[in-house]
Order: structure tokens, then C-alpha cells, then sequence
């Protein structure tokens, strides 16, 4: 029988082959994607109406840069050394990424919640991209250069903690483990009394973030009937922005038909929930900064009671921006890919989390709750101690989400107990964000020449 200190000598074999130092290597190679490039060949099949918005976004600081550029990122990692253990990847594990909402069972719990990319691949790029987000949300934010090497140490340094905590415990208890928000505002208002108060508040904002307050916020009665506002081009009624043709063949039994597959891909017993729903009206909807231009749909859904209604987003779901880099694997559909990498990866998901894919245009999309008592901290809001928390419960999620889905003794075995490897990970992240910096540059210069258009504002 494997025990776990065979797993950890396995990990630590694997420093022969890649050297723990190596990771904190970063010097772009000669013949590097351009990163512009990269962003325009993602958005071809995007609306593009919508993508100067979502450069608009991104030109607002190297830091909405980096939220929105996934694509350029995974390029650059898939060049860096890795040890061959694979994990499910979140993919985009930037730090505005994580945040607070309700489980099933309507606890309040912090994870990661963004798996538009999701995929495995080598846990490395995961940690990197957070770290070198640290970095870059540190400069943001004006700290010293001392303190955002700190944080970048502190993401590596917690995830390492997290991974031999995760390497001991029974895989039972790794896959039952989340991190509940009673404990949460207990490290936060440890660190700080600012931190405290901002930990607090974004808790109190997500416990009043319900089905309810969505329904208030985003619909309205217009003679004796409920529809969502509109509100274009951030939220614009289908009815009022599809062309006739689409419109003919939005029929009502079409509509029936795409929510009918959509609850065929939900558990058997959710069936009797949602039949309890039908859609009454639909909406385009703009979030977010990296999946702008994709197609995001919001539907109210009315229940058989009076005034009882919901609202569900489907989100469009493409190929994964590490797809290019990693082994292949045959998920039949796209928006599958992400519902089943969410679900592997994170402590609870949504109830009615599913996907379909649109006959009409084959477009595949993945089914949620639009707000579900959510929740998410405004990092450049944060001190330093608030940031470096934050971070801290990060790292530990991430390392949570990669224990379920990989093998926990062996990683830890790699980093080992030193901090050669945390160092190499800071390393990298201070160079990359240099990096993020200068493609930065890039997309303002794209901007000026009229190589790309951007709205600001919006």
C-alpha cells in the first residue's frame, strides 16, 4: 500500500528533473505571442458591439489588464518549468476571483468562483497567477516594493501550509472542508481593525444579496406584468435587441425546449424544483471585464405563486484558455467542461447549476443563479494587513480546490518544508507583473493607433 510519505518522496524526486529555483524564472523568449494578437484572436467570435467596453475596462490599470487577459497569461505559463502533477485548474485564479456566497444549505462560505477557464493542467499555474495578481493589486494599491514581494510569499507560503495540512488528512475530510465566513471575519479582524470593519461589511452586503433584492434591482411591473428593466448596453431586453428573424424562431415552445434541457442536466431530485419556474422574459447582460463580448443572458423566471420569481444567468462557455497547453480531454461540451470543473473544485455549488447547448447556433452555455447571496471584498480598498489576509484565505481555497482534485502528498513533498519554492514563486510573480505592466503598455499604445477600440466609462 502507497503511503503518504511514499507520495512525498515522489514529490521530491520530481526536484531532479525541475529544480525548485527554476520557477522563479521568467524572461519572455524572443519569439513570444503578442499579446494583442492573443486578445483579438479570443474575441472572433465574440459580439462585438460589446468588446470596446471590455478594453475600456481593461485600459483602466495594469491590474483590470491582467483580469482580462487569462489568454495572454496562459501563453506565457505554458512556457515555464512544471513538475507534471496535474490538478483540475481553475485556470484564472487571479484574486478578485475568489469571494463569499451561500451554500445549499444557506451558509455563507469563501471560495473560488470563477471556472470560466477551468481545466487540468499543472497546479504551478494556478499559484502563479495569484501570487503575480498579488503583486500587481499591491502596486495598485501604492504599497513598497518589500511589501508586495511580501504578499506574493504569502500566497505561496499559505498554499504550501494548506497542502501538507490537506496531505495528512483523509481525502473525506479534504473534500468536506470549506471556509465558512464566521471564520473568515475572525482572521480579518485579527489582523486588522480597518480589515475587520471591511471583511464585515462585504459579509453584511452578501447576506443581503438575495434571490429578493435581484428581483427588486433588475425587474420592474409594467402593466400588471413583471420583465426585466432595460438598460442598454449593460442590461438590454432581448425583445428589444434581437433581429426579427431571431425573434421568430424564440418561439415559446423553443424556450420550453432550451429549459427543458436545461433541467435535464440538472440531479433528478432538483426536477420538481424548477418545473416549479417558467420563463417569463430574458435579458442581455454585461459583467466582469474578461468575458465581455461573450453572450451572458439573464431569464426571469415566474413561479407558480404570486410575486414568487427568480432569476438565472447563462453564461456562454468557450474553449478554455489553456486548452492549447494541456493534454486534451473530451468533455462533450464546453459549458460541461466548466459545470463539472466547478464542481470539482469548489466546497458547494449552486443548485441550479447546468448547461445546454442553443440548437439554433450551437452556442453552448452553462445555467446558475444570478445572485445568490454573493459577495466580493474590494481589494484596493484593503491596507496592507487587510490584502495580506485576503490573501491567506485565497491560498488556502486554492489549495483546497487542488487536494480534491489531485495528489496533495506529492505537491507538498515537491515545495518541501524550506522556502526555496515560495521564493521562486515571489520571484516569478514580481518579473510577471513587470510583464503585466508592459503588456499594459501595449494594449494603450493598440488603443492609440486605432488597433483596438475602447469605450471608457461603461
Amino acid at each position: 500500500m502507497t503511503t503518504i510519505r511514499d507520495l512525498q518522496d515522489r514529490g521530491r524526486a520530481l526536484r531532479k528533473n525541475v529544480p525548485r529555483r527554476n520557477h522563479g524564472i521568467w524572461v519572455p523568449d524572443p519569439s513570444r505571442s503578442d499579446p494583442i494578437l492573443l486578445l483579438q484572436e479570443q474575441d472572433k467570435n465574440r459580439l462585438k458591439h460589446l468588446l470596446p467596453i471590455k478594453y475600456g475596462r481593461m485600459l483602466e490599470s495594469p491590474f483590470t489588464f491582467m483580469r482580462g487577459s487569462a489568454v495572454v497569461m496562459a501563453s506565457d505559463l505554458a512556457t515555464t518549468p512544471v513538475t507534471g502533477l496535474q490538478v483540475q485548474l481553475c485556470g484564472d485564479a487571479h484574486l478578485l476571483n475568489f469571494g463569499i456566497f451561500a451554500t445549499p444549505e444557506r451558509k455563507l462560505v469563501f471560495d473560488i468562483n470563477d471556472f470560466d477557464e477551468t481545466y487540468p493542467g499543472p497546479w504551478e499555474w494556478d499559484l502563479k497567477r495569484l501570487a503575480a495578481s498579488a503583486v500587481v493589486a499591491g502596486r495598485e494599491n501604492g504599497f513598497e516594493d518589500d511589501v508586495n514581494r511580501k504578499l506574493a510569499m504569502v500566497v505561496s507560503r499559505y498554499y504550501r501550509r494548506a497542502m501538507v495540512r490537506f496531505a495528512q488528512s483523509a481525502f473525506l475530510d479534504v473534500w468536506y472542508y470549506n471556509v465558512e465566513v464566521e471564520k473568515v471575519l475572525e482572521v480579518f479582524e485579527k489582523s486588522s481593525r480597518k480589515a475587520g470593519k471591511s471583511a464585515q461589511k462585504v459579509v453584511k452586503k452578501a447576506r443581503e444579496s438575495t434571490w429578493e433584492h435581484a428581483i427588486e434591482k433588475l425587474t420592474e411591473v409594467v402593466d400588471g406584468r413583471r420583465r426585466i428593466r432595460n438598460d442598454p448596453p449593460l442590461l438590454a431586453r432581448l425583445s428589444e435587441i434581437l433581429p426579427e428573424e431571431r425573434k421568430a424562431e424564440m418561439t415559446e415552445q423553443y424556450v420550453k425546449k432550451l429549459y427543458q434541457d436545461f433541467v435535464n442536466t440538472l440531479p433528478e431530485e432538483r426536477h420538481h424544483l424548477v418545473s416549479h419556474f417558467r420563463i417569463s422574459d430574458g435579458a442581455l447582460r454585461v459583467g466582469g471585464i474578461g468575458s465581455i463580448g461573450t453572450r451572458c443572458i439573464i431569464f426571469l423566471l415566474e413561479g407558480t405563486e404570486k410575486d414568487e420569481a427568480l432569476i438565472l444567468q447563462l453564461k456562454e462557455a468557450g474553449p478554455s484558455v489553456l486548452e492549447l497547453y494541456v493534454e486534451k480531454k473530451d468533455y462533450a461540451s464546453q459549458a460541461r467542461r466548466v459545470v463539472v470543473g466547478q464542481k470539482l473544485m469548489q466546497a458547494a455549488s449552486d443548485i441550479f447549476l447546468g448547461w445546454i447547448e442553443d440548437p439554433a447556433t450551437g452556442i453552448q452555455y452553462y445555467w446558475r443563479q444570478l445572485k445568490d447571496m454573493k459577495g466580493s471584498f474590494d481589494v484596493n480598498s484593503l491596507d496592507e494587513a487587510g490584502l495580506e489576509t485576503y490573501l491567506k484565505v485565497c491560498s488556502v481555497c486554492l489549495a483546497r480546490a487542488h487536494a480534491r482534485t489531485g495528489d496533495a502528498a506529492s505537491i507538498s513533498g515537491y515545495i518541501g518544508k524550506s522556502d526555496t519554492f515560495c521564493e521562486a514563486v515571489t520571484d516569478f510573480a514580481v518579473a510577471y507583473a513587470d510583464q503585466t505592466e508592459r503588456d499594459y503598455q501595449a494594449l494603450k499604445e493598440a488603443v492609440k493607433s486605432g488597433r483596438i477600440t475602447a469605450e471608457k466609462g461603461i
